[in-house]
């Protein structure tokens, strides 16, 4: 028996194969993607042999305010879960689109999703509410959610009960949680990924009567293709790629590097909000952290940014600091597992 792990992305479907002893068995990532569809069957391929296949697991971002834990995919509920696309216009409906075309190749195979706000299910009211009217937020289900796959406590060889981390999640999105005693207490993201840090294309944190600037300033009409351009404005054009004018962050720390004064911009001032959030989250924990974790493509890969952080942090003392490759793949296929229970 086998478990498919399909993470469906705007643009690429990465994939991996487990046995039922969590092994991976093949894996890839199919790039350049404009027809869901056609490149889940360039997976299926890949993957060959599907005779012993239990269930596919998929990576579904936002769940909204009624989808938490893992849920096995039908007709009512993924229309459900169309609902919510608004919230991760970056992520949910590519992750959808990965489920349509996994149900359609394999009809008699479960298809289960897995969200990345059930980590953040149980937050503190003090940081899940915002200071918005309460009758306001209960009708509109605005809440803080949180998002991104955190596997770093069993690395510190203790018990997931007792840990206190920082955690930075650098990839595409940028974000930071505060755990305590195994569980998240805050974290920067918010009712959608745009809240937080700065991020590749992301704004991340900015006044909100920006927006009202924007809507007043922009020329035409305020209507939904202005509030349209807008989002899009922050959510795709902003961040590191608004600055520096790139969006590939690799591209940027060779600019950095070179000494290109927007890239430098740019990265200093992504630092900067990200040291920031540190900081509050350090005095959270009560200056208790066992250490500060770092994962993503981002967060994982060149020290260069990691070096730069902890730099910028000597004040908190000598906090331990670990680089972890992230492995959401492995960590659903166990969420599947469970479910199914086989």
């Amino acid at each position: 028996m086998s478990i498919l792990v399909i993470n469906s992305g705007s643009t690429s479907i990465k994939y991996k194969l487990f046995a039922d002893d969590e092994e991976e068995i093949k894996q890839g990532n199919i790039v350049n993607v404009s027809d869901h569809q056609a490149a889940l069957k360039q997976v299926l391929r890949g993957v060959g042999g599907l005779q012993d296949l239990t269930a596919v697991g998929h990576r579904v971002v936002h769940g909204g305010h009624k989808f938490f834990k893992p849920l096995l995919i039908d007709e009512n509920n993924f229309s459900e879960l169309e609902q919510f696309n608004n919230l991760a216009p970056l992520h949910n409906p590519y992750n959808l689109a990965g489920i349509k075309a996994a149900r359609e190749y394999l009809p008699r195979i479960k298809q289960v999703a897995v969200f990345d706000t059930a980590f953040y299910a149980d937050l503190p009211e003090i940081s899940r509410l915002y200071a918005l009217p309460k009758e306001i937020s209960e009708k509109y289900k605005i809440y803080r959610y949180g998002f991104h796959l955190e596997e770093s406590a069993g690395l510190l060889k203790t018990e997931i009960n007792k840990v206190n981390l920082i955690i930075c999640h650098l990839g595409g999105g940028w974000s930071i949680t505060a755990i305590k005693n195994g569980r998240p207490i805050d974290t920067s993201m918010g009712l959608t990924p745009l809240e937080g840090l700065v991020m590749m294309t992301r704004a991340g944190d900015i006044d909100p009567g920006i927006i009202f600037k924007l809507l007043e300033e922009m020329p035409g009409e305020i209507n939904k293709e202005k509030l349209a351009m807008v989002y899009d404005l922050l959510n795709k054009q902003s961040g590191i790629k608004g600055l520096a004018g790139v969006s590939d962050f690799q591209e940027l720390l060779k600019m950095v590097s070179l000494g290109n004064l927007e890239a430098n911009l740019a990265f200093d001032l992504a630092i900067n909000h990200l040291v920031k959030y540190i900081g509050a989250y350090w005095a959270e924990l009560e200056g208790k952290a066992r250490a500060i974790v770092f994962t993503g493509a981002v967060g994982a890969g060149n020290p260069m940014t990691r070096n730069r952080v902890m730099k910028k942090i000597t004040c908190l003392g000598k906090l331990p600091m670990l680089a972890i490759a992230a492995n959401e793949e492995l960590m659903i296929a166990r969420e599947v597992k469970e479910l199914i229970k086989f």
